[in-house]
């Protein structure tokens, strides 16, 4: 454990953990008071920049609604203080007294989004499930990344293994159906991508957003392209398919990096554009434009993201992302759809555990698919409501807040209530952990060291950084992987997740080798890409290194090639069944599509000040103007006869209630959207800030019967719905 000496005023430099980008951060420390937070100007990486939810760590770190020692729920539904020995005994004969009576899938875990930024934590997932023998797990991942994973999984053989937009030598930037401004890239680590974009526009190049909201993003580009939700796919096949028609693709290129090329020309000789263009409701001609811009750039790319990956066509869109790159001829060139070469190497973290595939095993009750070792979370509640043998009796969720961010969120909380025990390890009371029995309240970030294992594989430069701890973990206080491997040793297992290698480590700690979540890291760092693989007369990159980097260590820009392709002979594959059935599931569709009169469909929306659900209990990040609102464009306005500031009612399949209206042309007609991540009434007795300013959780109007054909994703764009005067 960390000592801090008090009256000791220093500044730390490390890693914000809220988001992708990564940004560095220096923060201002007196003893274990931060005093202030502001941009690490010498950060190699990020240079100065930082967003509002890095400046704001301070706050949830000092926020006195945060968790901080073990409570337990009382039958009123209040909670009471319990010791750590009570709370994690209790814990661990519970998990193993549902895993006894019932079978080892009674156990579920659910992830959230923080784990990403915990090697600790990713170091002991292997562990855990090892431990627990579930098939049972889920994430916030299976909400919006499952697409990306499996694309990648089947197209360059492992699921982690992601191009990225170079946008530091780029010409030409499509971006369809993402908003980095706002998320500072998503699955593209890119910190002030907004001074990265205009970077392009001044070296002559061009910035096109494809996107049913004219967004922050859409707003700074040479060109703002409207569709209809759910038309990605449409838009970027028909892109391909123009390419192929005008004799644009060079063969010989494609077949030197790909393999499958064939197929999926064949396929596309059965897509008709024109239909694609009414689909998608983008004009043809403007279609053909960018498809033809797109290749004859100097260097040109185009990038999907999280509102492509999370509609009904979401793993064809990011399939037809990559196609329309290889056709082009970017893939692997600078400027182009490239892969980082990280210190750290994902795709090994990812294979060590098992966790590496798609469509391994399948959902008891609806049959579907598991990626990346998680099944989609909109199968959770019917596997817990569901009677029979692999019902889920006991939860454990880590960092994660299912019932606002997976779809029919009411649903899912109602079923949470017939869990026989349910244990929590969050910083808060919030929306989900209510229900737990018990909740595990870690010291949190500032109080840990941390390594970025995962987030250099989508990095628009390659970097290496390790960050300190900042203060010291206050009294009791215990790590998010101290719980972890607590419940895991409970369980009967080890922190290696693996029953040769446990007894050994076992053997060292009796001999005073403590296992820590950092010395994983650092064989990692040895046996990765920058690495000296133990070698003696090899040099390369070592923990020591990091350690003495206090503003990270530039690896140097994206390398050309096509050597991080896990596929035999380094070509992509493009020909795998699951995806050329997705090819003419949507060509079936296509041709039976009809244009509905007066549709209206409901997409989601990111704001710069959240993250998630998690962060709205400090007070900077719900200051100014109210963020929780239903845009609805002028026309759709008019139609129900609302006004902006009237609350209206929205109805879907799922849900009807109450909404406050934004009216604005910054969204197309026929769309109206949503921010994510809201909804915090049920939270308010242990939430204040977050309490007074609750929103509406934008997935009670998402169905969890509706999911996506491969991966089995909820979709969470394009959802219909009607909206009219509230009674």
């Amino acid at each position: 454990m960390q000592t801090m000496n008090p009256g000791s005023s220093r500044t730390v430099y490390r890693t914000c953990p809220l988001c992708e980008a990564c940004c560095g951060l220096a923060i201002d420390v007196d003893g274990d008071r931060v005093l202030q937070v502001r941009p690490d100007e010498e950060d190699v990486f990020s240079h100065g920049f930082v967003c509002p939810k890095g400046i704001a760590v301070a706050e949830i770190h000092n926020d006195p609604d945060r968790v901080r020692t073990p409570l337990r729920r009382t039958p009123t539904g209040d909670f009471e203080e319990i010791s750590w020995d009570d709370a994690l005994r209790i814990t661990g004969e519970r998990l193993s007294e549902t895993r006894r009576r019932f079978g080892r899938d009674a156990v579920a875990v659910y992830y959230g989004n923080p784990i990403i930024h915990n090697h600790g934590a990713l170091t002991l997932r292997k562990a855990l499930l090892h431990a627990l023998g579930t098939h049972n797990v889920f994430s916030a991942g299976s909400q919006d990344t499952s697409p990306r994973f499996a694309t990648s999984y089947h197209v360059f053989g492992s699921s982690v293994l992601t191009p990225v937009a170079d946008v530091d030598r780029c010409t030409y930037f499509l971006c369809v159906g993402a908003n980095p401004v706002v998320s500072n890239g998503s699955a593209m680590t890119a910190p002030n991508i907004r001074g990265r974009l205009r970077a392009i526009q001044e070296r002559g190049g061009k910035v096109v957003v494809v996107d049913p909201r004219r967004t922050e993003t859409a707003r700074l580009a040479d060109e703002y392209v409207a569709i209809r939700p759910g038309g990605d796919a449409a838009l970027l096949l028909a892109m391909v398919r123009i390419l192929i028609d005008r004799r644009l693709v060079d063969e010989d290129v494609v077949g030197r990096c790909s393999v499958g090329w064939p197929k999926v020309q064949a396929a596309l000789q059965g897509l008709d554009v024109r239909a694609a263009a009414a689909f998608c409701a983008v004009p043809l001609a403007t279609i053909e434009r960018l498809a033809v811009e797109l290749v004859e750039a100097e260097a040109g790319v185009a990038y999907s993201r999280v509102g492509t990956c999370n509609n009904r066509y979401g793993t064809l869109a990011t399939y037809a992302t990559d196609l329309l790159n290889i056709a082009a001829g970017r893939l692997g060139r600078e400027g182009g759809w490239m892969f980082p070469t990280p210190a750290f190497d994902a795709t090994l973290i990812t294979r060590l555990p098992g966790g590496d595939g798609h469509d391994r095993w399948r959902s008891r009750v609806r049959g579907l698919p598991e990626t990346v070792g998680d099944l989609p979370a909109a199968c959770l509640a019917e596997e817990i409501e569901t009677a029979g043998d692999g019902q889920i009796h006991a939860l454990l969720t880590f960092a994660g807040n299912p019932v606002l961010s997976t779809p029919n969120g009411r649903r899912l909380a109602g079923a949470l209530d017939r869990l026989d025990f349910m244990v929590s390890i969050d910083l808060y009371v919030n929306e989900t952990t209510r229900h737990a029995d018990i909740i595990l309240p870690p010291a949190w970030t500032l109080a840990e060291d941390h390594v970025d294992l995962l987030m250099g594989s989508f990095a628009t430069r390659n970097f290496a950084r390790w960050s300190p701890a900042v203060v010291a973990p206050g009294a009791g206080e215990k790590a998010d992987w101290e719980i972890l491997l607590d419940i895991i040793r409970r369980l009967g297992g080890g922190p290696m997740g693996d029953r040769f290698l446990d007894p050994v480590i076992g053997v060292f700690e009796k001999l005073g080798y403590r296992w820590h979540p950092t010395h994983m890291a650092a064989l990692l760092l040895r046996v990765g890409p920058h690495g000296d693989r133990f070698l003696p007369w090899k040099k390369g990159l070592k923990m020591k290194d990091l350690r003495e980097a206090a503003h990270g260590i530039d690896l140097g820009p994206l390398k050309p090639g096509l050597q991080r392709i896990q596929h035999r002979g380094k070509r992509a594959r493009l020909d795998a069944a699951p995806l050329l059935a997705a090819l003419d599931a949507f060509l079936a569709d296509l041709r039976g599509y009809t244009a509905a009169r007066d549709e209206l469909l409901l997409i989601g929306r990111r704001e710069l000040r959240t993250c998630n659900s998690w962060i709205h209990n400090a007070p900077s990040m719900v200051s100014g103007r109210e963020r929780c609102l239903l845009y609805v464009n002028p026309e759709d306005a008019a139609r129900a006869g609302l006004s902006d500031g009237d609350v209206a009612r929205l109805d879907s399949k799922a849900h009807s209630g109450p909404v406050k209206v934004h009216v604005t042309d910054e969204i197309c007609p026929g769309v109206v959207s949503l921010p994510h991540g809201w909804g915090h009434a049920e939270a308010a007795p242990w939430q204040s800030v977050a309490g007074a300013h609750p929103g509406v959780s934008a997935n009670d109007w998402t169905d969890d019967q509706d999911v996506e054909l491969v991966v089995g994703q909820s979709i969470l764009n394009g959802v219909p719905v009607r909206l009219s005067a509230a009674a």
